[in-house]
């Protein structure tokens, strides 16, 4: 009888977190990551960080159907690898309505307070799919869930 392998709970890497942050169970998928205090807006929050990797190896592992994808794209050429070497950001889930939004400068990607959060909340992105790529249900709650990650147009 094979064993089933118990997920170990991922944990947030404090050296790039702005706040004090912690990961647990998310009603909107697996894990998410929540605020422990007071957010300001404007604020960063916290670095996403991964192993650096060009448009062909992303390409490579977003084919692979066996894993959990955690890329995010920085530029024309280059993803973050959350999997790899992650902050813990990479545990952000997607809602049609977030409170954090990226700003990527210099080669890194931060996430940025879109509004005052408060102790407690799930930290929350648009992850902006392409309506080009296959569509992911979504499953944010938000009163303006527009029914996919991806975006609509």
């Amino acid at each position: 009888m094979a064993r089933r392998k118990i997920e170990e709970t991922p944990v947030i890497n404090s050296d790039y977190a702005y706040f004090d942050l912690e990961i647990r169970p998310s009603k909107i998928h697996r894990w998410g990551v929540y605020a422990k205090e007071d957010i300001p807006k404007r604020r960063r929050v916290m670095e996403y960080t991964g192993e650096r990797i060009s448009r062909r190896e992303t390409k490579r592992r977003s084919d692979l159907q066996h894993k959990l994808i955690y890329l995010f794209t920085v530029d024309s050429y280059w993803c973050l690898d959350g999997a790899v070497g992650g902050s813990g950001a990479e545990r952000v889930n997607h809602c049609c309505d977030p409170n954090l939004q990226a700003l990527i400068t210099g080669g890194r990607i931060f996430y940025v307070a879109r509004r005052d959060i408060k102790a407690g909340e799930e930290l929350t992105i648009d992850y902006h799919f392409s309506k080009d790529v296959e569509r992911v249900p979504c499953k944010c709650g938000s009163k303006i869930c527009r029914g996919t990650i991806n975006v609509l147009g």
